[in-house]
């Protein structure tokens, strides 16, 4: 009995190794490729291990285009994904406050509303988007980018927060209350605090995907010196001339970067998050 479960732990852990090496070998092979010689990378794609280890890649594609660095794209970047983060969490955290502890006409309503805007493809609202912002003359500038998201667009944020609040007993409020505090002070000084896993589980995923939104960019970005580095990279690739593979792939490494960073940093919170909801025992 042993000896069956021990082979089958055994078989477990290699098929689970070979599916995670199967998911992380375009990454590694973007990775090795970014040390090639640019004129190589794909005549040698079957040999992981450069012949011949090189940083020119990372030296051109630092570089950037019309004299405008890959920095530049950098800042940009982290510009509109802070930002967007910054609104996105603020106010998904006020708007499930208000489901999960204020009681007010067409809430189940509203609520329902939101649920279903989860479910709709962000491709149906596109069109009529680009013409709202267009006659705003929002078109060319991040405020496409980032103004929405200070108005709770994203429902899956707003449902997290909203299990975690239910989870925190009403009595607290109710405590609150009788010590004169508003709707206000309890937000800032009692839900806040708890419901920090979430919070941070909400901006690392929000800051994510803001960070390699490439088709919003592309839609609403025209300046090449205003373009994120999601954008930025696809000016290596230039069907009409000479693509620059190498330089492509160093600064996608580098693109990646700050995320796996990020979740390195954030684990803890991270998995607190999508683990539990509310308040343990």
């Amino acid at each position: 009995m042993k000896t069956t479960r021990k082979i089958s732990t055994v078989i477990y852990h290699v098929l689970v190794l070979g599916f995670g090496l199967m998911m992380i070998y375009p990454l590694i092979w973007m990775v090795m490729s970014s040390f090639k010689e640019t004129n190589t990378i794909f005549t040698t794609a079957g040999s992981l291990i450069p012949e011949k280890f090189t940083l020119q890649n990372y030296i051109n594609g630092w570089k950037g285009f019309a004299k405008i660095s890959f920095g530049v794209f950098f800042k940009n970047s982290l510009f509109i994904s802070i930002a967007a983060t910054i609104g996105t969490v603020i106010s998904s955290a006020l708007v499930a406050y208000g489901f999960a502890r204020c009681e007010f006409k067409g809430k189940k309503f509203l609520f329902s509303a939101m649920l279903i805007s989860m479910m709709l493809p962000a491709q149906v609202l596109m069109i009529p988007q680009y013409l709202w912002y267009q006659k705003l003359g929002w078109v060319g500038s991040y405020l496409p980018l980032i103004v929405p998201y200070f108005f709770a667009i994203q429902g899956f944020f707003v449902y997290l927060m909203i299990n975690f609040i239910d989870g925190i007993p009403r009595e607290l409020d109710e405590a609150a209350k009788i010590d004169g505090c508003s709707y206000y002070t309890i937000f800032s000084k009692i839900i806040l605090p708890l419901i920090s896993p979430a919070l941070v589980t909400a901006g690392i995923f929000s800051f994510m995907w803001r960070w390699d939104d490439f088709l919003s960019a592309l839609l609403y970005v025209n300046e090449s010196a205003k373009y994120p580095v999601s954008l930025a990279l696809k000016l290596f690739c230039d069907p009409g001339s000479s693509s620059d593979y190498g330089a492509m792939f160093a600064m996608a490494f580098l693109s990646v970067l700050p995320a796996v960073i990020m979740f390195i940093f954030f684990q803890k919170y991270l998995v607190e998050g999508i683990a539990t909801s509310g308040l343990k025992g």
